[in-house]
């Protein structure tokens, strides 16, 4: 008894530095897909926070520029932005999907890189021949994002980040958002396109400007409790650069749209 019980003693002390060693999980697909499986995802800074510590900071370099470049310049190229979102919403949704799929398997596969593929080519092709409907559907989808994050952001720092019934209802303020910009492109075509994109891009932006923010081991930690302090950090953070962009573009009325 005694020897299996030491035994059982030196497995537990092999296996605990072997755990503490296990590299946190890098890979972009599961990083993207972990921030965006919520729509509220900017009033939920302690789900965000380690999701932007393990992204690194290529990535974070290459999304705060890529936010950059769509928030201030979204209008003029916005067929190439189109584009683009809807290649990455199809890559990235395809990935969930596909894991979801290859779920009950024992082996790790590609199924969830070849459906996301697959998903990201389809996107793509069925932008150009509808581009004004691509256009109000990423209008409705940023509307949704809007209204969810705001619903959210509110009703939890009006509880002091308590998770109340009225904060899980944000589906209201997504429904309300998708409805009013989703039938904006319709009406104010030039405008949806600067709203999305702004919004978009300002997005973008601040995940990657957080992640590397967080890559400066003396800030890590303060820009860790600052942000997860209040549900309005974030979404202040989104709203302002987005409001910016989207002035910046109204202003310049002399900017016609770039061809493809």
């Amino acid at each position: 008894m005694f020897t299996t019980l030491a035994q059982a003693t030196q497995q537990a002390a092999q296996a605990a530095p072997a755990a503490d060693a296990t590299p946190k999980n890098n890979n972009l697909f599961d990083i993207v897909t972990g921030l965006f499986s919520r729509v509220d995802m900017l009033a939920h800074p302690q789900d965000m926070l380690p999701k932007l510590e393990a992204m690194g900071i290529v990535w974070a370099v290459v999304f705060l520029t890529a936010g950059l470049l769509c928030m201030f310049n979204g209008y003029k190229y916005y067929k190439l932005i189109v584009t683009f979102l809807a290649v990455l919403i199809g890559l990235f949704a395809g990935y969930a999907v596909g894991q979801r799929l290859d779920a009950g398997g024992t082996t790790a596969s590609h199924a969830p890189y070849i459906v996301g593929g697959c998903c990201a080519a389809l996107l793509a092709v069925l932008c150009f021949p509808l581009m004004k409907y691509a256009v109000a559907v990423l209008g409705g989808l940023i509307g949704a994002f809007i209204g969810a994050n705001l619903w959210s952001a509110i009703a939890l720092q009006a509880h002091k980040g308590e998770v109340t019934q009225i904060a899980e209802l944000y589906w209201i303020g997504a429904l309300i958002g998708l409805i009013l910009i989703g039938m904006l492109a319709f009406v104010l075509f030039k405008l949806s396109v600067e709203l999305f994109t702004s919004v978009s891009g300002s997005t973008l932006a601040v995940i990657g400007g957080v992640a590397l923010l967080m890559e400066v081991p003396g800030w890590r930690g303060s820009v860790s409790d600052s942000i997860g302090a209040h549900a309005v950090i974030i979404p202040m953070l989104v709203l302002v650069p987005a409001l910016i962009g989207l002035i910046s573009q109204e202003s310049r009325t002399d900017v016609e749209p770039a061809e493809a």
